[in-house]
């Protein structure tokens, strides 16, 4: 097949020898997932290949000084490998064509190689890379998406990186700021600088980035006051902030709604956050007019092709979130996931019944805080709802009835709180733990111990409400007539008693006779 240029072989079983006598006008050559263990010979000679997929393989050591010769080769991807190293000196891909390079999830060591400039697309995460951000990554004018998320990195960000579109560097040992040098119309669309040791505040330029959607830096040393500016960025979806040194009222100015119209996943947990949520406060949320698509899938399927590398507009590599009582990473965490988190704060007053809008939400975690007042009848309305964590708070009254119909909430915890009465009965609640609803003395019924009764027998088995007035009556009935029944014989006794006596003095003492006494 001389004419043959596009070539798909994903997830064959193949091996090293088992790939020759390809055609060699190929320009697209996919041998994902395939078992190969080294670069084939093969590639040599395809002087025409523009694109290599060599992902979700068992190819280790380096990888060859050849490749990068091939005259036309834009891009290579080999995530999932695990090779260490490049063959050649550090400049071996300075002169290559390549665009678009990913090493994902392989284990590389050292720094950084040196990059063509022509690099478009460079993800290098979950790897061992060290040393600082090279500020060669300042030359690269066509650089646009940035991924070294998990690895050793140190030092600085360099403050050239705000010109990129996407920016991924999570989980890393960087230090200093944020750079504040996001300049007029920057196409950034994703920040993730979570885990590293940055200090400081949150860049005021972001509200020249009008495209940005992901905003995350969770487990940081960032003191600031909550950032209402950031309402001004209409399309923003993630606002993750958690374990930092956040401070002062998330109560926005005017006591109205928070005025994040599209945000879907919003985090600030383990800050210092005072104030109380308005009424209004989740109004006006684009999260409150999704619905569950007839298929019954939230969630968007991922397609796994060559191009998911640079496809991430929906899609934000892994953010941590709390979940079902666990803090866990969630990997491709998506636009249409809505959660929110505020536990680890000291926010009080009542939870406003506004949240009952907010009708894809699948998680929400108010633990730790000082929440008053009774538990909104409106949480009914979240039928996504998947986890409820209202732990740790001072909340009063019952447990809505309305929980036991939702039918996805598959972790409930309200425990060490002041709530009373008999906890709803559902399939979703009475499977719960016991310790969910611990530390509240006025509760009663399944999952606890305490029966809502009296007695240690089941409810079946006691009387009805009915029975027992019925029963009350009767008594009181039987009580009034025998006390009537007495009274009358006791008056007849008396009467018969009387007389007798009179019949009796006549006798002795005449009939005529008056007895003077």
């Amino acid at each position: 097949m001389p004419s043959l240029t596009y070539l798909n072989l994903h997830g064959n079983d193949l091996t090293d020898t088992n790939l020759y006598n390809i055609p060699t006008n190929l320009e697209v050559l996919f041998l994902s997932g395939c078992g190969i263990t080294k670069f084939p010979n093969i590639l040599k000679i395809l002087e025409k290949l523009e694109v290599i997929d060599m992902s979700n393989n068992r190819i280790k050591g380096k990888v060859p000084k050849w490749l990068w010769n091939l005259p036309r080769l834009t891009t290579v991807f080999v995530p999932n490998n695990s090779i260490n190293s490049f063959e050649g000196p550090v400049e071996v891909l300075v002169h290559s064509s390549v665009k678009n390079l990913s090493l994902r999830r392989n284990c590389f060591e050292g720094e950084i190689p040196i990059l063509p400039l022509s690099i478009n697309f460079f993800a290098a995460s979950k790897n061992r890379f060290s040393g600082s951000i090279p500020l060669s990554f300042c030359n690269y004018r066509s650089l646009t998406y940035l991924r070294l998320g998990y690895n050793n990195l140190t030092g600085p960000i360099p403050q050239c990186l705000s010109n990129l579109t996407l920016l991924n560097i999570r989980k890393n040992n960087l230090e200093g700021s944020i750079p504040d040098a996001f300049h007029m119309g920057a196409s950034l669309r994703t920040l993730d600088v979570g885990h590293n040791r940055l200090t400081g505040k949150l860049p005021r330029s972001l509200l020249n980035c009008s495209s940005l959607e992901f905003l995350v830096a969770d487990h940081n040393m960032i003191e600031d006051t909550f950032p209402f500016w950031l309402k001004a960025l209409l399309n923003l979806q993630v606002l993750i902030l958690s374990s930092n040194k956040f401070y002062g009222s998330i109560s926005p100015p005017g006591q109205g709604s928070l005025g994040f119209p599209e945000l879907r996943i919003f985090e600030i947990a383990d800050n210092k956050f005072t104030g109380s949520l308005p009424p209004r406060y989740f109004v006006d949320w684009k999260a409150s007019s999704l619905t569950m698509n007839e298929d019954g899938g939230l969630y968007m399927v991922h397609s796994g092709s060559i191009y998911e590398e640079t496809s991430f507009y929906n899609i934000i590599d892994i953010i941590d979130l709390r979940y079902k009582g666990l803090s866990m990473e969630h990997q491709w965490a998506l636009t249409l996931y809505a959660t929110i988190d505020f536990s680890e704060n000291r926010i009080e007053g009542q939870i406003p019944e506004s949240i009952g809008l907010l009708k894809a939400l699948i998680s929400l975690n108010l633990s730790n805080n000082a929440f008053t007042g009774h538990i909104p009848l409106s949480f009914s309305n979240l039928r996504k709802l998947e986890s409820l964590d209202l732990s740790s708070n001072q909340l009063s009254g019952t447990i809505p009835s309305g929980l036991g119909s939702l039918s996805f909430l598959a972790y409930i915890n309200v425990s060490h709180n002041q709530l009373k009465g008999e906890i709803p009965q559902g399939t979703q609640i009475t499977g719960q733990a016991k310790s969910s609803f611990e530390g509240n003395a006025g509760l009663c019924g399944l999952p606890l111990q305490e029966t809502c009764f009296g007695t240690d027998a089941p409810p079946t088995q006691q009387p009805k409400e009915e029975d027992q007035e019925e029963e009350q009556v009767l008594n009181w009935k039987g009580v009034v007539i025998g006390y009537v029944l007495g009274v009358l014989l006791g008056l007849a006794i008396a009467q018969a008693i009387a007389s007798y006596k009179s019949e009796w003095l006549v006798k002795i003492i005449g009939p005529n006779k008056r007895l003077s006494l």
